[in-house]
Order: C-alpha cells, then structure tokens, then sequence
C-alpha cells in the first residue's frame, strides 16, 4: 500500500532563510506579493526586514508589494474579511506569510478564497481543498504549528463558536523559508504553548492510524529535536542551538502531521480554542497528559517509541516501563512550563461544564478523533473534557 506526500515545492531552512524571499519570488515567476502579517511583527521590525530586501531587489526586477497586518491570534472569519477583500481586489500573483501559525493559517484561507470566492465553511472538512490558491511563501517566527509545511488551516466561525479544520494540498505553502533567527525574541509563555503544540504534532502523528513509513520517519525526528530542547528555549530564548533544533523539529513535526493526520489532543482541543478562547498550544498542553494515558492501552508500542525517541526511555526498557515514563515526563513538563488547569486559566467552571456535550460532539465532527489510537464515544469524550478540570 502507497502513500501520498505532499510538501512546499521549495524549503529553505537554516539563519537568515527568510531574508531569501526575493530570489524566492524570481523562482516562482512571481513580483507582485500581498504580505499577509500581524501587527506585532510589524512593531519587531521583521516586516520591514523582508520590505527591505524586497525594495533592494526591486532596484534590479520590478518586484510590488502591499502589507495586510490586521491577523489575529486564533483566526476568524471576521479578522481575514479585510485580507480576502484586499487580495481579491488587488493584482497579486502570490502572498508572504509571515508570523506564527495563525498569521499563516490566515494567509492559507485568503488564498483560497481571494481566487475562489465563497465563505470559508465552503472549504471546511469533510470537502478536501485540492485546488490551488495563490501560491503562499511560510515564513514562520514561532517553533511550533508547523503551519509552513501542511496542507491545513484552521479558521473559527465566530458566530457558533467552532474551529473549522480546512485541508487540502490547495493549502499547502509553495515555499517554506524556516528562519528560526526570528524566534530569539519569543516569549517564554509562548514559546512553551507553541513547542509542547509542535511535540503533539510529533506523538499524534506517529501513533495516528493514518501514520505511514514517511511520516514515522519526520515524526521520530522530531520528538528527538524537541524534547531535548524545550525546557532550554523556555527558560533562556537566547540559546541559539536549542532555538534551531525547536524550529527544524517543529517544521519536521509538521511534515509528519500533514501526511499522517492529528488525533484526538487536536480534536479536542479546538472546541476549547474556540469557545475559550485559549491559545491552540496551550489547549494541546493541558490535553496531552491526560489523552495520551487514555490512548496508550490501544498502542502501547508506539508510545513507547515515543518516549524512546524523546530520551526518557532507553532501548532496554519494556513497553510499559518506557509508557510509565512518558506519562510521567508530560506531567513534569506541563508542571515546568507552568502549563494552567482551565480554572487556572481564568475559565468559569459552570460555562465550562455546560458546553461539554457541544465541544465534544464538534471534537468528533472533525475527524481528528477517528485517527487516534483508542476512538472515544462523545459520552467518553464529555468525561474526558470534564475530568480535565481537575
């Protein structure tokens, strides 16, 4: 049985990657770009790093460009309007991404939908989004959706409350140019939220049962690359080694989950993003302990590849031992990157409670649950939501 692949085109990775960006445009055939950004990167000056060097080219070959800066954290269809109407109406033939995931996930759905029209539920899952946009050049400036390297965005419909999982090689960047030079000035907190997400992709991806020889491949590498080096951004996001590792790892988790699928953290953890309004990686982090004691009786083989592959389990351990010991490690590590409770969070526990059905009944509507190891009922799931209180 065969298995299909699909990546950027074009992947430049290493320091000052990003800054390629002219000679990645005259690859593509491409001079008229729509930098899709948020206003963060704009303040950090790393917008006018790229305007900067797509000016000098300009000198040379004609190159345009305009600047859509107005993104948001956990994208809705509301905060792209703005962006799909400028590309509709202007005479691009690519756009930059620039940013974390969302940023990215952004671009993706403006892609699409400035050359196809529609609304954005139009492209939701089950429908598999194969035709492409304009072409996207990712360059990411966090180490952890991996969103330069998938064919997934996920956009909420702010009017019910849900994250809606759209994929498809239409959303899949062109170019991937992985910098990771710009996450020196991350945050700790995000820093944290964004590589335990990029540590989820890894397991979720190697123990999905979509997963394949390919995607094992990339995952196995990336749980190597993270888990050595997480605990070192978080706490010193000078460390330029560990920063480059996180970032390789992130991208490669990526890879891993957009050919082999997310499961059951991701399914649940999008109705809690959306309804709560809790950054994706958090969300993931406050799930991953908890999902993965749950999913280990039905692949107790794979999660213990798992926790070889991160250093916590050594070749001679049993299953069971090296399982022991990766449910102990997601623990210590929440507990280290000060990983909230939802009620630590600021989340009211009666609202919480009242929509346990609802987020449920959305995590299994995803198809991201089906993937994973051990599939729960919703009645399981509302259990699962509500012990994760506690």
């Amino acid at each position: 049985m065969s298995s299909q692949i699909i990546l950027p085109r074009i992947m430049q990775v290493g320091a000052q990657a990003s800054l390629a960006v002219p000679d990645i445009l005259a690859g593509m055939g491409c001079s008229r770009a729509l930098i899709v950004t948020d206003n963060v990167m704009v303040k950090l000056g790393y917008v006018a790093n790229i305007t900067k060097v797509l000016e000098q080219k300009s000198t040379t070959v004609d190159v345009y460009f305009d600047v859509f800066s107005d993104t948001v954290p956990e994208p809705t269809v509301a905060s792209i309007q703005a962006g799909v109407e400028m590309a509709g109406a202007g005479d691009y033939d690519c756009i930059i991404a620039l940013g974390g995931g969302s940023s990215i996930d952004s671009a993706k759905a403006i892609s699409i939908l400035a050359k196809y029209g529609g609304e954005m539920r139009d492209y939701r899952f089950p429908r598999i989004v194969n035709e492409p946009g304009l072409p996207v050049i990712a360059i990411p400036t966090t180490a952890g959706t991996g969103s330069e390297a998938t064919r997934v965005t996920i956009i909420t419909d702010q009017t019910s409350d849900e994250k809606m999982l759209c994929m498809g090689a239409g959303f899949m960047p062109v170019a991937a140019l992985v910098d990771y030079t710009l996450t020196i000035s991350v945050p700790a907190r995000t820093t944290a939220d964004t590589g335990i997400d990029a540590l989820t992709h890894a397991i979720e991806a190697y123990v999905s049962k979509k997963a394949n020889a390919y995607s094992d491949t990339q995952a196995i590498a990336a749980m190597k690359l993270i888990a050595p080096n997480l605990r070192k951004v978080y706490h010193n996001g000078e460390d330029q080694q560990a920063r480059k590792q996180m970032m390789l790892g992130s991208t490669l988790a990526g890879i891993a989950f957009s050919n082999a699928s997310v499961a059951l953290v991701h399914g649940m953890s999008r109705p809690i993003g959306a309804f709560f309004h809790v950054p994706h990686g958090l969300s993931n982090a406050m799930l991953l302990p908890g999902v993965t004691e749950y999913s280990v009786p039905a692949a107790p083989g794979r999660y213990a590849d798992c926790a070889r592959a991160m250093g916590i389990a050594s070749p001679g351990d049993s299953d069971q031992q090296a399982n022991e010991q990766l449910l102990t490690e997601l623990k210590a590590l929440n507990n280290e990157l000060s990983v909230p409770t939802p009620a630590q969070f600021g989340i009211d526990k009666h609202e919480f409670f009242s929509v346990c059905q609802t987020m449920a009944e959305q995590a299994l509507a995803s198809g991201s649950p089906g993937n994973n190891p051990r599939v729960p009922s919703a009645g399981e799931l509302v259990s699962m939501y509500q012990a994760l209180w506690d």
